[in-house]
């Protein structure tokens, strides 16, 4: 088969398409036919070097769609079922999604049920239901005016969206870069605020609710936002940064909360209800930029340009 291979860590041009033994299946695993898969700042950062725990040589890819090819659980998982996977140590303990194949845990597999397209469904899994989980964690009423910093990754946009269908009452998105706002807008942001050196260009206690995408490097500048009763969800880490030097009894406002989301909670039941969302309220999943296999090194190096936005997906 052929596989996007990671041997040294570097920029983009490190990842060189090769052949390589298509897997067996073996007790507990069965293979999936890769129809198409999400680009991950996860992944950028494992390639960068920044991923001690992954040892290469390495397939990347912590999600990938597509079809059953070989199963040992022909019930749950028969040959030719629509299928999705994300997380779990796809693509970090074991290889991953960028390939033609991909040999997953039988656990790790989630049937589907869905009329979205591949390109459309090769957009949902990783971002999707982060974005998703994160927001049933912020528990939106229709008063709420929710603020997602890091607007303009993959899982800002798929918030956006989400939190729409979701019954949310305002939607602000925070930028570094003023010139996307009009594609902000565009995506279903009310307003547009600056994201200037970790600071947030909005007054103290603006918002019920916070999606902090960026992580440890601005949470604390976004809990400052937060009304009392408000809660902020901590997902992403787009900025870099692992860890925070945090003393909640000054940082977080009184009377506020705070949570975290990590979409290793992915499971069957919760991706179904997610992509039930979606087709109910007809929401545009179409990524921003699709690439072939072979231009993944391309793609990676447009998630990570100045002028990336929304979700970026290989199809193979």
């Amino acid at each position: 088969m052929q596989a996007i291979v990671l041997r040294t860590p570097g920029d983009a041009s490190v990842l060189h398409r090769e052949t390589v033994p298509t897997p067996e299946v073996k007790p507990g695993w069965s293979l999936l036919q890769v129809k198409g898969f999400g680009i991950n700042r996860s992944e950028i950062f494992t390639r960068n070097g920044w991923s001690p725990s992954v040892t290469l040589p390495r397939i990347l890819g912590i999600e990938a769609v597509g079809v059953i090819a070989a199963t040992t659980d022909p019930t749950r998982l028969p040959v030719g079922q629509r299928t999705v996977t994300l997380m779990g140590g796809l693509g970090r303990e074991f290889d991953g999604g960028y390939a033609e194949y991909a040999l997953v845990p039988n656990a790790q597999l989630y049937p589907v049920t869905t009329t979205l397209s591949w390109p459309e469904l090769a957009a949902v899994p990783e971002t999707y239901f982060t974005a998703y989980g994160s927001l049933r964690n912020l528990r939106l009423t229709p008063s709420d005016t929710l603020l997602i910093r890091g607007a303009t990754s993959g899982v800002g946009v798929a918030a956006a969206k989400l939190a729409r269908a979701m019954g949310v009452g305002r939607v602000i998105g925070s930028t570094r870069n003023l010139a996307k706002t009009a594609q902000l807008t565009a995506a279903g942001f009310d307003a547009v605020v600056a994201d200037c050196d970790g600071v947030l260009d909005c007054p103290a206690a603006s918002a019920e609710k916070v999606l902090e995408l960026v992580g440890p490097l601005t949470m604390t500048d976004s809990l400052r936002v937060l009304k009392p009763g408000g809660i902020a969800c901590v997902t992403g880490e787009l900025g870099g940064v692992w860890s925070a030097d945090f003393d909640p009894i000054s940082a977080l406002p009184t009377d506020a909360y705070l949570t975290a989301f990590s979409s290793d909670s992915v499971t069957e039941a919760k991706f179904q209800a997610m992509l039930d969302l979606i087709t109910t309220h007809h929401l545009d999943v179409t990524p921003t930029r699709t690439f072939d296999l072979a231009h993944t090194a391309e793609a990676q190096a447009f998630l990570d340009s100045a002028g990336s936005f929304g979700k970026v997906v290989v199809l193979v």
